[in-house]
């Protein structure tokens, strides 16, 4: 299940926190909780996925960038994900997210998630999102301008751009 009550919580502190600018790192504190977690009593795979959805939300409201999305009636979407998974988070265990991002390629944004526990990182990915209108995906520069004051003239890392590449020439499916 969506944790609902989890994303209200989020999208009402955030709120409340310091503003942010988007090329900055927004940090959620969360418990594992009894929804969270697997037969083996850990954070699943997927629903640390979902957690994430958590930190983009708090990056997009202390960024102003929900503000611009919800004005323009624009809606976020994921295009791709790669995540690497490598300490296990038990039930009840406290955890750090941290989240930013690290650029855009001029049509997506890249951000750069991960979960730490107890000063070790538990769980790094790396998402493709954008911002989509009824006409399809609004091009990164075009949301960048909305944002006052943030000027993004930096390059993707070239761990992204090879991660870019190598999804550029996996097969799909046509239909």
């Amino acid at each position: 299940m969506y944790p609902y009550l989890r994303v209200l919580k989020t999208l009402i502190t955030s709120r409340l926190n310091p503003a942010i600018r988007l090329n900055e790192t927004g940090i959620l504190r969360m418990r594992a909780g009894l929804m969270d977690i697997d037969n083996f009593g850990e954070i699943n795979n997927g629903r640390q996925l979902t957690l994430m959805d958590l930190g983009r939300y708090d990056l997009a409201v202390r960024s102003g960038l929900l503000k611009i999305v919800t004005r323009n009636k624009w809606g976020l979407a994921i295009g791709g994900s790669s995540v690497r998974y490598r300490r296990r988070i038990p039930f009840l265990k406290c955890f750090e997210m941290r989240s930013r991002v690290v650029g855009h390629d001029g049509r997506w944004f890249y951000f750069l998630q991960e979960l730490w526990c107890e000063d070790q990182i538990c769980t790094s990915a790396l998402i493709k999102g954008g911002m989509i209108s009824k006409d399809g995906l609004i091009p990164a520069p075009e949301v960048l301008l909305e944002l006052p004051g943030l000027e993004w003239n930096q390059d993707l890392p070239d761990w992204v751009q090879a991660w870019i590449e190598a999804e550029s020439q996996r097969p799909w499916p046509h239909s």
